[in-house]
């Protein structure tokens, strides 16, 4: 039913090397950046790309791989 549909917005992995070293990535902060925008539920992070750069992901999903891949930089994530 359309009426009860998620809208989630989507990040690729790679946008998250325009942030410094330990910043706490959060919704506001992509909001801020310009990399989500309109209405959505929800956002998530998918494994587009390279990740150089450690961080904090928190209160953002993320698909297993860009999971994996943060942990692998250095980074980490959080609920």
């Amino acid at each position: 039913n359309y009426r009860y549909k998620k809208e989630v917005a989507t990040v690729a992995l790679e946008k998250l090397n325009n942030f410094e070293a330990g910043t706490v990535v959060t919704v506001d902060e992509l909001k801020a950046k310009g990399y989500v925008k309109n209405k959505f539920d929800s956002v998530k992070i998918l494994s587009g790309g390279e990740l150089n750069v450690a961080v904090t992901v928190k209160g953002v999903q993320t698909s297993k791989a860009a999971n994996e891949a943060i942990v692998k930089a250095g980074g980490k994530v959080e609920e």
